[in-house]
């Protein structure tokens, strides 16, 4: 007869994590800091990559150009809709992340392998592609492509009115143009990110997650502007293709790029193999240290609630 121990093993103590909301605010204040600083790079990207009868020479050529001709105030242009559409990104991908890994971690040991970090990053991507990044990136490339500050001049007043138009004009479809290339970039971009945040931490300062320590802030910066590195030279394609798509109305009559393999198709007859890494330089200098930043307010954020109410528990 089995004895009582063998009948009810002692059940192991689960152990405890930063829940779901503490990493979705970690990405929302870090969102907010990332907005702020890095908005003009973003706004030359744009225009860059919508330059098609090369207006502009360079960086900083396209920069003393906006300047020159529309006022420093143009630099942050879209402003609004993209700190929001930034908050609201980095809210959802820190904790739909979270939630897949969760998932995937093994329920012994905690851990979790590279393909299961992989595959969470690269959901949390596609999810913060759909609901959030592809409507608020419409908007903000339709702002950012318009020329000028006169508001009488320009068809969209700002980002309310902005998607207003885009919906009575062209419906609520409208909003979602560029989707499939935006999922596609996304969950490249942010697979890869976690994945090698991660392994920078271990990497370059034997910071593991569940060890209880908590990297300073410049560790994080380190780390956040190497992993963001990879994904624009890898997504290049699906970037300029959005917003290639996104940019687009109907107000000329048919729309020039069919789609996304259509789009890929049509840029490469037309200007080039290199041009579908259109607005690359600009990207490496806006999502490398977009990514320090974040990480650096998101690791701080984690960590608090870490060494305040958990003492050790898994980042």
């Amino acid at each position: 007869m089995k004895s009582e121990e063998s009948q009810f093993p002692e059940k192991k103590p689960q152990r405890k994590t930063i829940p779901l909301y503490m990493k979705a605010i970690s990405g929302s204040l870090g969102g907010i800091m990332e907005a702020s600083c890095l908005q003009p790079i973003d706004v030359i990207k744009t225009r860059l990559q919508l330059d098609r009868s090369g207006n502009y020479k360079g960086i900083i050529h396209c920069g003393t150009t906006i300047t020159r001709s529309e006022g420093v105030r143009a630099l942050w242009k879209g402003l609004t809709p993209f700190a929001t559409h930034l908050t609201l990104k980095y809210t959802l991908r820190m904790g739909s992340n979270a939630m897949f890994q969760g998932a995937f971690k093994d329920s012994e040991t905690g851990k979790i392998s590279n393909k299961g970090r992989l595959l969470s990053g690269f959901g949390a991507g596609v999810l913060e592609a759909l609901a959030i990044v592809t409507p608020f990136e419409v908007v903000k490339i339709r702002l950012q492509q318009q020329r000028g500050l006169s508001p009488e001049l320009l068809k969209y007043k700002g980002p309310v009115h902005c998607a207003r138009m885009i919906i009575r004009e062209e419906g609520i479809l409208g909003l979602w143009a560029g989707a499939a290339p935006t999922v596609m970039r996304n969950g490249t971009n942010q697979a890869a990110m976690f994945t090698a945040k991660n392994a920078f931490d271990v990497l370059l300062w034997k910071k593991h997650e569940g060890d209880g320590k908590v990297l300073q802030p410049w560790q994080s910066m380190i780390s956040g502007f190497l992993a963001g590195t990879a994904g624009p030279v890898c997504t290049g394609p699906f970037d300029v293709v959005k917003t290639r798509l996104m940019a687009q109305t109907r107000d000329g009559g048919a729309l020039k790029y069919k789609g996304m393999i259509h789009a890929i198709r049509t840029i490469y007859a037309e200007e080039g193999l290199l041009a579908l890494w259109k607005g690359l330089l600009p990207r490496l200098m806006r999502i490398p240290p977009g990514q320090a930043i974040m990480w650096a307010v998101a690791d701080q954020v984690t960590g608090f609630y870490e060494r305040r109410y958990l003492r050790g528990a898994p980042l």
